[in-house]
């Protein structure tokens, strides 16, 4: 399907904006399970003021959807209405500063912020080695592995809200719990500063090693998936749950649960994002029939149905 072109109007209302607009952008490429229809405009910035010239003027009836690496989210067949942001270039930049500090763009890799910081002889961050995707998500999400956590090491972040306006958020601003940060959920973020402490970079990238072979040896991470699917519930394991309910190697149409880690949905090969998200409820329903257990999805759904 195919969304109304609003591109022009748009580009009439902003002819200072510096950021491409692209119609009808479809958007299974940007995603690692590389499903789901179109975003009726793909915005992407310049760089921050770019993003908060275009907020200040997008009309408050049009929804605005930012998307990451696309490493954690089920883009819906029938697309994204209205404008999806995507940050890119100007969000990319990575800067050492002192006392063992890390400033890094949303865009920013995880595992290419580690690895900074590795280099640097910054402590504290390989963590983020393990979790594929983008320094945006994790902090809407207080993304964590192998005992690290966002919250145990962010200082603050920048970003904008609806109206344009640029806001510094302190730790705290956050209200950090498991997988899930209290931000205002309008607010675009741009860029974070993580507190790190002194290492030995050999050391820090023998962690890195151990984390790596570590994902290698139990996940799927050369299929197309979305990494974790459903939230730890307090007191158990995801992925044991969905094993005792019988669904390891579960399938709809092209859509599997994975054999190798069965907290993750995999993509076989054309499969459309109803099938994995419908896969997905089924293993929801028959763990809450099995265990009585009702697990929480961790992956980000978004758009319509086809």
């Amino acid at each position: 399907m195919s969304f109304p072109d609003i591109t022009a109007e748009l580009a009439a209302r902003l002819p200072d904006l510096r950021g491409r607009l692209i119609a009808n952008q479809p958007l299974a490429d940007l995603t690692w399970f590389r499903v789901g229809g179109p975003a009726q405009v793909l915005f992407t910035p310049a760089d921050e003021n770019d993003l908060s010239y275009f907020l200040k003027a997008l009309p408050a009836d049009i929804p605005v959807t930012v998307i990451g690496l696309g490493s954690n989210l089920i883009v819906r067949d029938g697309g994204v209405a209205g404008v999806v942001i995507r940050l890119g270039r100007g969000f990319s930049e990575i800067a050492i500063e002192d006392g063992h500090r890390v400033r890094a763009g949303t865009a920013v890799p995880d595992v290419k912020l580690a690895r900074a910081a590795a280099d640097a002889g910054i402590a504290g961050l390989a963590f983020y080695r393990g979790i594929p995707g983008g320094i945006g998500g994790a902090l809407r999400m207080n993304a964590g592995a192998h005992g690290g956590e966002t919250k145990d090491r962010l200082i603050e972040a920048r970003g904008i809200d609806r109206q344009g306006r640029v806001h510094v958020f302190a730790n705290a601003d956050f209200g950090f719990s498991y997988r899930h940060s209290g931000a205002p959920a309008d607010v675009i973020f741009t860029s974070a500063l993580y507190q790190g402490e002194p290492g030995e970079p050999a050391d820090i990238l023998a962690e890195m090693e151990r984390i790596t072979q570590a994902r290698e040896a139990s996940q799927p991470i050369r299929e197309k998936t979305g990494g974790s699917t459903f939230k730890n519930p307090p007191g158990h394991k995801a992925w044991q749950l969905v094993d005792a309910a019988g669904c390891r190697g579960l399938r709809r149409g092209a859509a599997q649960v994975s054999d190798m880690h069965c907290n993750f949905l995999i993509n076989t090969g054309g499969a459309s994002a109803a099938d994995i998200e419908g896969l997905g409820e089924e293993v929801r329903a028959r763990v809450k029939a099995q265990s009585g257990v009702e697990l929480d999805w961790e992956i980000k759904r978004i758009g319509i149905p086809a």
